[in-house]
């Protein structure tokens, strides 16, 4: 039986590494904090002590991390993943991070003979405990068929979008829609409760309606209740805004609304927001209502 390295075991990454033990894989894992590992040990896990002791025993390694430096760390560090790569392996990252990023992490592993995909994750927490995540990787494909059956433990929807980079290109153009939906939808709820409407109602008709959107239809009910919690933070979809306007920097590519919706984001991170659900930034609005 394949044996998996996990890396990671944050909001996204818990649920996922769990789904690969339920699914019979022999799990190692890595993660900084110390009760998601004691969790995924008392549900049949085994530690690893090192990233390079991950390298040699697992035949995929899978890792979910909160930031670019931490993924270029565990990948391209003295003593990451890429160093101790092995013929026959595969490297699966499902972080967000730069395609340019990806590309460097691919070298690397193919010059030690090991496959590499960039599969970052869509669906949320919610869906990453159900094991129907959409994943979209980057990678040839005789890698990518190597990983179908880990990647099929955690997600509903498999896409192999091109070579290693394009996995990235394709989740940051789907946050890109998330960030501007999220505060097209905060913009519209604030709007049409303000002017009295029902807020129950208003989101019922509009999920009929042209105007749907998922962000709409996932934020709406946190809006509505006020009781926003910490799902999807802020400062994660603030840091895909960031890597995006990058990407579209090196590209040349004007992109006037991810610039205003980052700004927005960066200000609801000033604001105390950072760790708050992205559905918060409704309070943001209302706030600019109230003080002016």
């Amino acid at each position: 039986m394949t044996t998996v390295g996990f890396v990671g075991l944050g909001r996204m990454g818990k649920p996922m590494a769990l789904n690969l033990l339920r699914a019979g894989f022999p799990v190692l894992v890595v993660s900084r904090s110390r009760p998601p590992v004691e969790a995924l040990i008392s549900a049949g896990a085994e530690e690893s002590v090192s990233l390079a002791d991950m390298a040699e025993r697992a035949d995929a390694v899978c890792t979910c991390l909160p930031d670019v430096p931490t993924s270029e760390a565990v990948f391209l560090g003295a003593d990451g993943l890429a160093a101790h790569a092995r013929a026959g392996q595969v490297l699966i990252e499902h972080s967000t991070i730069a395609p340019s990023l990806a590309e460097r992490v691919g070298e690397e592993a193919a010059q030690r003979g090991a496959g590499y995909l960039d599969a970052p994750v869509s669906g949320g927490v919610e869906r990453a405990e159900s094991g129907t995540l959409t994943i979209m990787a980057g990678g040839e494909e005789r890698h990518f068929d190597a990983a179908r059956p880990v990647l099929e433990a955690m997600g509903a929807s498999l896409n192999l979008v091109g070579p290693v980079g394009q996995g990235s290109v394709v989740k940051l153009t789907n946050q890109l829609l998330v960030g501007i939906h999220t505060v097209a939808a905060c913009e519209a709820f604030l709007f049409g409760t303000s002017s009295g409407a029902d807020g129950e109602q208003l989101l019922d008709v509009l999920s009929t309606s042209w105007g749907a959107s998922n962000m709409l239809t996932r934020n709406g009910p946190m809006m509505l209740s006020g009781d926003y919690g910490s799902l999807a933070p802020v400062r994660l979809l603030a840091k895909d805004l960031g890597l995006i306007e990058d990407a579209a920097s090196d590209l040349g590519i004007p992109l006037p609304l991810v610039q205003r919706t980052r700004a927005f984001f960066d200000e609801g991170m000033a604001r105390g927001l950072g760790e708050a659900d992205i559905s918060s930034l409704v309070t943001l609005l209302a706030s600019r209502v109230q003080s002016g």
